[in-house]
């Protein structure tokens, strides 16, 4: 069980510059006011944080293209050349600017996310979190999505260098998954499972059901797309239809999550309606399947989420509270001293009093079958019917696609 070596949190304060612009909607101000409001709470007393290295070249080129992170060092230098590398590698765009030392700060939270590994690989650690890294939208040879380095497939990679051939990633950002997908779309030893809103209404566009690997890898890559405005209940519902079993299927020796959160309700960037208790209960339900599934092992981290003050710290405290086992009462007060902190820095937003939104995170399971009708908007037929409907059939569509390469019965609850 997870409780044999201490947890890991992985910080540094170098976190801090990886600002992608002024007003980019990525702020680094979101980590430190989740490592302030852990503090705050006590859940960091007796802790000790592994302080990480930058990932070393050799490193980055497990994934990256060696052009590519050339790119990324020379095109914060200016000159018509390097900008011009810039231009053929996804950076410079309103998303993926070019910033000063781009390049460091992207090693860095690629390094913190090996940190995190080696500390599982190791047996220093059962569980492990590192708020900063969860970058997912890198490509090889391109950035993409306010991602300069995959720090998470980066460091995937360094566990199959290490013993692991079995590895399982559970990506909850409200964002398809896509980077990583990609990075191991052909490799049956990475499993990547991404629930997300759906692509026809939201960037990258990509994620699909039909969307199962390639070659030898078929029915190791998994896919569920949820309509805009899916709340906890629902969401819920998706998840435990069809995540616990493809895991259980997979057998994996190590769980990796991505736990963006800007699946919210007040998310400026997307359409998801979850709470932080819904996301809270989605990063228990992810620790209790490495608890199953992987022998406790379970390497946690960030990702998206664009509500700086209100959601992103209150959301990742809870998950840091979930990787020590210190899990915090949604209703809890938030600390007064942590309160008047993100007033100074934000002085124009609400800040929250308490943990959570007071989210009724209950839900009903997929009991099996083809989904309900009617799945069109018909007149007088109730809203919560219709959303029902629409979500069984994504249900249906994820299951009915890779449930068979797993040696699995799409329409078998037990399944």
């Amino acid at each position: 069980m997870a409780d044999r070596a201490d947890p890991a949190i992985v910080w540094t304060p170098e976190y801090l510059s990886y600002k992608l612009s002024a007003n980019h909607p990525m702020d680094p101000v979101r980590l430190d006011l989740t490592m302030a409001l852990s503090a705050d709470l006590g859940l960091l007393e007796g802790v000790e944080t592994l302080r990480p290295s930058s990932a070393t070249d050799a490193e980055l080129l497990r994934v990256h293209t060696p052009e590519y992170v050339d790119a990324v060092k020379l095109a914060p230098r200016g000159g018509a050349v390097e900008l011009l590398l810039a231009g053929n590698h996804g950076l410079g765009t309103e998303d993926t600017p070019i910033f000063a030392h781009m390049h460091e700060a992207g090693a860095i939270m690629a390094g913190g996310t090996i940190a995190a590994a080696r500390a599982i690989a190791t047996g220093r650690a059962r569980r492990a979190v590192n708020i900063g890294g969860g970058l997912h939208h890198a490509m090889p040879d391109h950035g993409s999505g306010f991602c300069v380095y995959n720090d998470v497939a980066v460091a995937i990679a360094w566990l199959l260098d290490h013993g692991f051939d079995r590895i399982a990633y559970i990506d909850v950002d409200v964002h398809h998954g896509d980077g990583v997908q990609r990075a191991f779309v052909g490799d049956p030893r990475v499993m990547t499972v991404s629930i997300h809103q759906h692509p026809a209404t939201l960037w990258p566009g990509t994620g699909w059901p039909a969307e199962v690997g390639m070659g030898d890898a078929e029915g190791t890559a998994v896919n569920v797309a949820v309509l805009p405005g899916t709340g906890d209940a629902l969401w819920l519902r998706a998840f435990h239809a069809v995540v616990p079993s493809v895991v259980r299927a997979f057998k994996p020796q190590i769980i990796v999550s991505q736990c963006g959160v800007d699946s919210h309700r007040e998310d400026p960037l997307a359409d998801l309606a979850l709470t932080v208790d819904g996301q809270r209960a989605a990063f228990l339900a992810m620790r209790a399947l490495a608890d199953e599934c992987a022998d406790g092992r379970w390497l946690a981290v960030g990702g998206g989420g664009y509500g700086l003050v209100r959601v992103v710290p209150r959301a990742w405290t809870h998950l840091i509270a979930a990787v020590l086992g210190r899990e915090i009462d949604p209703a809890a007060a938030v600390p007064e001293s942590w309160r008047r902190r993100a007033a100074t820095l934000a002085p124009n937003v609400e800040v929250p009093v308490v943990m959570g939104d007071g989210g009724d995170v209950r839900f009903s399971r997929w009991d099996g079958g083809p989904p309900r009708a009617p799945v069109v908007t018909v007149p007088g037929v109730d809203r919560s019917e219709r959303d029902l409907a629409r979500l069984d059939s994504a249900i249906a569509d994820t299951r009915r696609n890779v449930f068979p390469l797993l040696g699995l019965d799409p329409d078998d609850p037990r399944d």
